[in-house]
């Protein structure tokens, strides 16, 4: 028997509230500073609030610490755990070994930004005491099956959301055109633009496209070998994305994990509670660049997103007619005034909203771009909008109550679904009941009334319904029975791993090199306690980086057809271009992998 856990991004707390009304068996949240997106820092009140209404549910919080420390940041960064850890997180997700030096009482996680791709790379973490690895987001199957092959730590792997094209952690892109850093939390997102590719003499080969803008990530139909490979937590991305969002796609993917759990008996869920919706969940009507499966199944083309780094929506049509102001199109339209529809044609890409909708005649805000054979892609579906805005959602936990009444007075049991049971009795002198059957129907009434509390009372026993008991006094007992189990769920004890590093764990690879961003003394320190010889001055450290600013399991020649293992037309070397920012493409065949190294002449910031 092992967890399976559905965790969510929470930008804030109306997120973090929404993700485990919707099913999230964890969220994960940034503090104030050191996560990798900074603008989604929150304060210790916030941070609070959200685990407490997470405990409820046996749900868990994990904190993001997720950045390279600076010397003079150490103090504030242990700081700040600590206040995290009193706010109620669970875990902290961490990139900086310092975090691990600093003896927190608290599960650690190893961010996907320390750079988690292999077997003995991830057995090193766990041997120093980290209870979760957080995967690379382009990894395989295969390459999944041989790291929980190595280790018995918990994995985690992204499911959902946007990819970063470069290894996570080993990226310094960002920092070749401002002085913001991905290994920072403020990546400038330099891979979202476009540009030209050119060979060694300069001539354009493709030019104007977003060449390193990858699509977004979909693994909703790999969920069960995931789960037979070894993951223990399903994570999406997102704490940037906002409440809709959140709502859609963790509604879809616990609706798909359940399916899942419904009927297997190895894999349980590590919270507990039944989120009622009253929508369809549909993540492509949310914000998605289009659903790929990345590199789960092998290298292969087909995942980059050439036209635009933005979302274009489900495909609707294409155009089969044109007048002055308004169009049809080719198939059933089920377009409805405000809509937002993107358009796709040989002219370009264009978008606008649906004014009016009246048989298969469509009359947008604007007719740019919208000619016949233009592809019609829906990005704002505004029925699927109002339906989430409108959506009541209730996450409720069974509890079965029993009512007990005799002449010396009544007794209320409420036991949840885990087992948690709460007793609350009324010491008071009990009449006999004129009416034993009205009586045991008036008790259940007042017991069913669960209000707006958690809680959704499933079964009620009644004995001793031949006393009566006036239904001010049942409400009374209820309401403070309930009061009591949730308070009492809150305080429970949750599925922690708190290790310790003894030091005696080596480190598997000959030198710590520049790019693991060793930033600060504690982390030196820890990679010398675990028997590492040479340590390279970290590039994060240096005011610009002028050398491989990027390794990527994606590669341009593969996704334009110019393998070199297929004896491609395409010979010497390629170069990036964006304005006077200008990048060599390496290319390790045997590795399967995709290099930039920065060659501009452009004064660095």
């Amino acid at each position: 028997m092992r967890y399976i856990e559905l965790l969510s991004p929470a930008k804030d707390f109306d997120a973090a509230r929404a993700a485990i009304d919707h099913g999230a068996d964890a969220i994960y949240m940034g503090g104030a500073r050191f996560g990798a997106r900074q603008a989604a820092g929150n304060s210790i009140d916030d941070i609070a609030r959200a685990a407490e209404y997470a405990h409820q549910y046996g749900a868990r919080l994990h904190s993001t610490l997720n950045t390279a420390l600076f010397e003079n940041e150490l103090r504030d960064a242990e700081l700040l755990a600590r206040e995290l850890i009193a706010a109620g997180a669970d875990a902290l997700i961490v990139q900086d070994m310092a975090f691990r030096e600093m003896n927190l009482p608290i599960e650690l996680h190893a961010s996907t930004q320390v750079g988690n791709t292999t077997p003995e790379g991830v057995k090193f973490l766990e041997e120093c005491g980290f209870a979760r690895i957080i995967l690379e987001r382009s990894l395989s199957l295969e390459e999944i099956r041989a790291i929980r092959q190595a280790t018995t730590a918990e994995l985690e792997c992204f499911v959902h959301g946007a990819i970063c094209v470069g290894h996570s952690g080993r990226c310094f892109l960002s920092r070749t055109t401002s002085p913001r850093s991905g290994n920072r939390g403020e990546c400038s997102q330099p891979c979202r633009l476009p540009y030209d590719l050119k060979d060694g003499q300069g001539n354009k080969i493709i030019t104007g496209k977003h060449l390193l803008s990858v699509r977004d990530l979909n693994l909703s139909d790999e969920l069960e070998l995931l789960m037979d490979a070894g993951i223990t937590s399903f994570k999406i991305e997102g704490r940037l994305k906002d409440v809709s969002y959140i709502k859609n796609v963790v509604s879809y993917y616990r609706r798909r994990i359940d399916d899942i759990l419904s009927r297997r008996s190895d894999i349980v869920r590590p919270s507990v509670g039944r989120s009622t919706i009253e929508f369809e969940p549909n993540p492509a009507k949310s914000f998605t660049r289009g659903a790929s499966t990345y590199m789960l199944h092998g290298k292969a083309s087909g995942v980059a997103s050439f036209d635009t780094p933005k979302a274009i929506g489900e495909y609707i049509g294409e155009v089969a007619s044109t007048k002055k102001h308004s169009f049809t199109l080719d198939g059933a339209n089920n377009l409805v005034a405000g809509d937002g529809i993107c358009v796709i044609s040989p002219n370009g890409m264009s978008g606008t909203n649906i004014n009016n909708v009246e048989g298969s005649l469509i009359t947008p805000n604007r007719m740019d771009g919208i000619s016949c054979g233009a592809k019609i892609y829906r990005n704002y579906d505004h029925r699927f909008s109002l339906a989430l805005d409108r959506n009541r959602t209730r996450r409720t936990i069974d509890v079965d109550a029993s009512l007990t009444l005799t002449q010396e007075g009544c007794c209320l049991k409420v036991c949840d679904e885990q087992g948690i049971e709460i007793s609350v009795e009324r010491q008071v002198t009990l009449s006999p009941a004129n009416d034993p059957l009205k009586m045991e129907q008036t008790a259940r009434r007042q017991i069913e009334k669960s209000g707006d509390t958690i809680f959704s009372i499933s079964e009620i026993t009644i004995v001793g319904s031949n006393y009566f008991a006036p239904a001010s006094l049942i409400t009374e007992i209820r309401r403070e029975a309930l009061e009591k189990l949730a308070a009492a769920r809150i305080a429970a004890p949750r599925h922690h791993k708190i290790l310790a590093d003894d030091g005696s764990a080596r480190y598997p690879y000959a030198v710590v090199t520049k790019y693991e961003n060793v930033t600060n003394s504690m982390a030196k320190a820890f990679y010398l306690k675990h028997g590492a010889t040479q340590l390279e001055p970290a590039l994060e450290l240096l005011p610009t980086v002028e050398e491989r600013v990027m390794i990527s399991s994606y590669c341009i020649r593969r996704e334009i057809g110019e393998c070199l293992k297929q004896n491609p037309k395409l010979k010497g070397e390629l170069y990036l271009e964006h304005g006077t920012a200008r990048y060599r493409l390496g290319f390790d065949c045997k590795q399967c992998l995709m290099t930039l190294t920065d060659c501009s002449t452009q004064q660095k910031r």
